[in-house]
């Protein structure tokens, strides 16, 4: 019996070609599935098989855990149990009885042998999957074999993937037979074994591709930094020269357009628009919106935001079609754009001084005269009224020591008096809405004064009520109200 083991370990690692410690791994599971048929469904049985001899042995098995939380009394013990049997056991050990060994030649046969091959398949699979990554191709290509639900199953060497309808480039007529190019996206470990997923619209395909057209990139003369894709319709790419005397625009478009042509011919004639990357993210911006020229451009940090102020005529243009070009800028930069006309510019920036004056000279008692000065002189809200250096201050020429003195004071004393307040309305507010993502102090201390005070009172309100409540902006306020709600749909 136990020769007869060995001998069909042997057969089967060979046959297989794949290491005897899975075909042992895979013949034990069998032999533990059988025995457990012939115990209790619910059961857990082990089987060890000694890889010299061919002998083996089963056992049955409970693992240890607290009492009350015992569900399954055919394979858990409860630990106060579990230690009249063994003194010294913990939680997550497992107690163990010998069986009697099944029969082998009694075991259907049949049963046994497809748990065998099934994890003999996945560990080929596995091998293949690891050999695969290993040579770190993320750019595949293959046949496609057949077509199911709209999804492309490819042929890629000795494995099968699968190029989902999603991940298609729109209107794009895929055939069986036609061999396709992708990006190896994720790999999909379900119950079936590992799986391949491609993606011909991610951006990384349109990087993998002008690295297969671009040898200055692989050599590591050129970059491509990012990427941003309307599949089928439009691309941008951030290039980087590492080298001065290579113009990057030109080194990927290729002699009379052939490498951009090349790439675009795998893409569906996808329009492409190379752009020098840079640094300073203000430039970069500049250059993403183009064929659109920029007036001026204001950054937000906090905010990682852009105000880009284009004239009429370009406005349009920095659009696009549908949105598309500022759309596409956004994603390749990272940074949200706010396009605005000069005059949308004027007046905005007319509000946000208007709004500020009134804070001035609500806060601080000061005239118009002398919150348009602070205003001038580059302050922005309290905080920095109260607390820039005093040196910082006194150059001011229109200010003298005692004005500068007594400014910071009512700055200083305003917002002490605001933050008492504001720790007095958070004493009624509960813990769920302050621990929000995107909640702050402040924030949560103006809706208490609304009469919101637990994450449900947010959840109920409409986003124009929260806007009108809060003086938000609409996305925040959307964002807020959907992860107050969130819990609701979890439940």
């Amino acid at each position: 019996m136990s020769r007869e083991i060995l001998l069909l370990v042997d057969a089967l690692a060979r046959e297989k070609n794949v290491a005897k410690d899975i075909v042992f791994a895979a013949l034990e599971s069998a032999l533990a599935s059988a025995t457990k048929k012939r115990i209790h469904d619910d059961a857990d049985v082990r089987v060890t098989i000694d890889r010299d001899s061919g002998d083996y042995e089963s056992f049955r098995r409970w693992v240890v855990m607290p009492d009350e939380e015992v569900t399954n009394d055919e394979a858990e013990m409860g630990i106060i149990d579990a230690r009249e049997i063994r003194a010294d056991i913990q939680l997550g050990d497992y107690i163990e009885e010998p069986l009697e060994p099944i029969d082998f030649g009694r075991i259907g046969a049949q049963a046994a042998k497809q748990v065998i091959l099934q994890r003999i398949r996945d560990a080929e699979r596995e091998q293949v999957l690891n050999d695969f990554l290993e040579r770190k191709e993320f750019l595949v290509s293959g046949s496609i074999k057949r077509m199911e639900r709209g999804s492309a199953i490819i042929e890629v060497g000795r494995m099968e993937a699968v190029l989902p309808r999603d991940q298609q480039i729109p209107r794009e007529n895929l055939r069986v037979g036609d061999r396709v190019k992708a990006y190896l996206l994720k790999i999909d470990r379900g119950a079936r074994g590992p799986q391949l997923i491609l993606s011909r619209t991610a951006p990384e395909f349109l990087m993998k591709l002008f690295e297969l057209e671009v040898p200055e990139i692989e050599d590591g003369l050129l970059e491509i930094k990012a990427c941003a894709r309307d599949p089928g319709l439009r691309a941008k790419i951030g290039v980087k020269s590492n080298d001065q005397r290579i113009d990057p625009i030109g080194t990927c478009v290729g002699l009379r357009g052939s490498r951009v042509t090349a790439v675009r011919n795998e893409i569906g004639g996808e329009q492409i628009d190379i752009i020098v990357w840079a640094q300073d993210p203000a430039q970069f911006v500049i250059a993403a919106l183009q064929p659109a020229e920029v007036v001026s451009i204001v950054v937000d940090e906090e905010a990682h935001a852009m105000d880009v102020v284009v004239d009429e005529n370009n406005l349009a243009i920095a659009i696009g079609r549908n949105g598309q070009n500022v759309k596409l800028a956004s994603e390749l930069t990272g940074w949200t754009i706010n396009l605005m006309s000069e005059q949308e510019s004027a007046e905005k920036s007319e509000h946000e001084r208007s709004a500020l004056r009134s804070l001035f000279i609500a806060k601080l008692d000061v005239d118009e005269e002398l919150a348009d000065i602070l205003i001038d002189e580059g302050f922005s809200s309290l905080e920095e009224v109260a607390y820039v250096p005093l040196a910082e201050m006194l150059e001011i020429e229109a200010f003298d020591e005692d004005t500068v003195n007594e400014l910071r004071n009512r700055a200083r004393n305003v917002l002490l008096t605001e933050a008492i307040v504001t720790e007095e309305q958070l004493e009624n507010v509960a813990d769920d809405l302050l621990g929000l993502e995107g909640m702050d102090k402040s924030l949560a201390a103006a809706l208490a004064q609304k009469g919101i005070r637990t994450r449900d009172d947010l959840a109920d309100l409409a986003v124009d009520e929260l806007i009108e409540m809060s003086g938000m902006d609409e996305e925040r306020a959307k964002a807020l109200i959907s992860v107050a709600r969130a819990h609701w749909f979890e439940e």
